[in-house]
């Protein structure tokens, strides 16, 4: 049976079981498309959750990101998931005893304020687009590669798909099918690792592989994937060299945007109590750590199956003691078929610079004593030839780079549309309520019948997948770089307003809506400065303007400063303006009760 085929049952499996549950869970009122009809079970839940959390970025971009960076890329996997702490502990349950269905509704009764809601609608808009970007990335990538279609034609697919299962089911069915994803997705991420920490380390358990001992040299897995990359003139992998000042911003920008981001908020919405809310997001934690806890190992290993393919010495500590990979062995080698099917994606790409016939990969910006360096030097190489690895394809690849299984290869393809689609349609569907619910009933047409307003969500959904895949088809960078900048968004606006909205009395509609606006209007403007304007340009290869930004602040990382502005502006403006009404007062005071364990109250 060909790689091909293999990789059809697997997909196509996966695909009829996600339309299946979406019939089988078909939403036949606005409580079941918004909220499940508020029956899920924490459990449930928690597993749906983390499925709409560990995102195309989560299962495809992050361990590829950590593999070429090392440690100063793991705040992802320390931010990602400090964030539903927070979210936990600080949001969770309130906003469940709150009773509504969307975050735009809480903030607009909260603030009682129909402006304020239709700014939270604006920034959740602007969130979710930008995030689900990402997603569509993913699709794209995992597509192209493994159904060997151009790009676009699997970002169509992965809309169809998401469409077909999304708007039939509303939040009852993408709950269900997110529980599906979940088990695939983390079976498809799992299985390969362990393979591949059984060849390198002969440890079961990645997580145990990654600090044991590298069998073929007998040394310690890390301390020879630091030797290796040294030695073709790369920057450590264990250390840290980049700006504390970045990390620590990015870290906590991750962290406030995880808890403010309103598709996975709405999650909590769907269980019967208050108390489940909470529960909930501690299954999350421990479904998302069954492959947290594994994507450090997948990125070190990838690394370090890349590196010994390129240069077969590497293995054994003599980094050149064999020729690099020859122009004809990737024309005709199967152990270097991967180089080939992944080149045909436009993904990875290599060019013979020295006419020699080899491709030579190596840091040739690295220092000047580096071995890589000494043999350019005394060999005639013209730089580094291999000229792209795309992060997002190295969780994907890496099965084919170890030559593992074909049945593996097409689990993994699986997964990676499983992490992709499944917060495709959380995003989307927070979308699609936010518009349905909070603009057209909340504001435009506060009469619509609830068949009316069914109908209207799921035409907003099926716009804003069309809108989505077209974004997709030219994004702004990797799929987590792109997912990164919607957290800072939602650092900077969401969060600050829920935070407020629960434990400040004193926080006034004023407040909260110039708040938000200047939180918002800083961070898009700080990244698009920096970023680049690429829906204007037309291009996702704009390089940041590293010498210009403030105090060396990344754009990904502003999101914490949009949040200190958003917080200042709503204390000061609310200090100076009217106190809210006495029932508002009232209505916080009672969110926050502790005898919120029981059932939730309904305003």
């Amino acid at each position: 049976m060909t790689q091909f085929t293999l990789n059809l049952i697997f997909i196509g499996g996966s695909f009829a079981i996600y339309i299946g549950i979406a019939i089988w869970a078909r939403a036949g009122s606005t409580a079941e498309f918004y909220a499940a009809n508020r029956g899920v079970h924490p459990v449930m839940n928690g597993m749906a959750t983390a499925a709409d959390w560990m995102s195309a970025a989560s299962f495809i971009s992050m361990a590829g990101l950590i593999a070429f960076t090392g440690y100063d890329n793991s705040t992802y996997l320390m931010g990602w998931t400090g964030g539903y702490v927070l979210l936990a502990l600080l949001l969770a349950p309130y906003l469940r005893k709150f009773g509504k269905f969307t975050v735009p509704q809480f903030i607009g009764d909260r603030f009682y304020s129909q402006t304020a809601r239709i700014i939270g609608v604006i920034c959740l808009l602007i969130i979710s687009l930008t995030y689900v970007i990402g997603q569509m990335t993913g699709v794209g990538v995992t597509f192209s590669r493994y159904l060997e279609v151009s790009n676009a034609t699997g970002l169509w697919i992965g809309a169809a798909i998401v469409f077909a299962y999304s708007v039939m089911g509303g939040m009852k069915g993408v709950t269900y099918t997110q529980v599906a994803q979940y088990v695939v997705l983390i079976i498809a991420y799992t299985i390969p690792a362990v393979f591949i920490s059984l060849a390198l380390t002969g440890n079961f358990l990645p997580q145990l592989g990654l600090f044991g001992t590298h069998e073929a040299s007998n040394t310690l897995f890390l301390t020879k994937l630091d030797q290796v990359v040294t030695d073709l003139g790369f920057k450590e992998y264990t250390a840290h060299n980049g700006s504390t000042l970045n990390m620590v911003l990015f870290t906590l920008a991750l962290m406030i945007g995880t808890a403010g981001l309103p598709h996975v908020i709405i999650r909590f919405f769907t269980v019967p109590k208050v108390s489940d809310a909470r529960s909930s997001a501690g299954w999350a934690l421990v479904f998302i750590a069954l492959l947290y806890t594994v994507a450090p190992a997948v990125g070190s290993m990838a690394r370090l199956n890349l590196t010994t393919t390129m240069w077969p010495g590497a293995d054994t500590g003599e980094t050149f003691s064999e020729p690099a990979v020859s122009l004809a062995d990737i024309e005709t080698a199967p152990n270097l078929e991967w180089m080939r099917t992944w080149n045909t994606t436009g993904l990875l790409n290599w060019e013979d610079k020295n006419g020699d016939g080899l491709i030579q990969y190596y840091n040739d910006t690295g220092p000047a004593d580096s071995p890589a360096m000494v043999a350019a030097a005394e060999n005639g190489w013209q730089g580094n030839e291999l000229t792209e690895v795309n992060r997002d394809i190295m969780v994907l690849a890496n099965p084919e780079i170890a030559n593992l299984p074909g049945w593996v290869i097409g689990i993994t393809a699986a997964g990676g549309l499983a992490a992709a689609l499944s917060t495709a349609a959380g995003l989307l569907l927070a979308i699609s309520s936010a518009v349905s619910h909070d603009l057209i009933k909340g504001a435009i047409s506060p009469g619509i019948s609830e068949r009316g307003e069914l109908l209207a969500a799921r035409i907003s959904m099926a716009v804003s997948i069309l809108v989505a895949t077209l974004l997709g088809l030219n994004p702004p960078g990797f799929a987590a770089q792109t997912v990164a900048l919607a957290f800072g968004l939602a650092a900077s606006s969401i969060f600050p307003v829920l935070m407020m909205g629960i434990f400040s009395k004193r926080m006034n509609k004023q407040g909260a809506i110039a708040g938000m606006l200047a939180g918002i209007i800083s961070t898009l403007v700080y990244i698009f400065t920096y970023k680049g304007w690429f829906f204007i340009e037309g291009t996702n290869q704009l390089p940041d303007n590293l010498d210009n930004w403030v105090f060396g602040i990344a754009p990904a990382s502003f999101g914490v400063i949009g949040a200190i502005i958003n917080f200042a502006v709503a204390f000061m403006v609310s200090r100076v303006t009217q106190e809210p009404p006495e029932e508002v007062q009232v209505l916080v005071e009672s969110i926050r009760v502790p005898r919120g364990a029981g059932a939730a109250v309904q305003h």
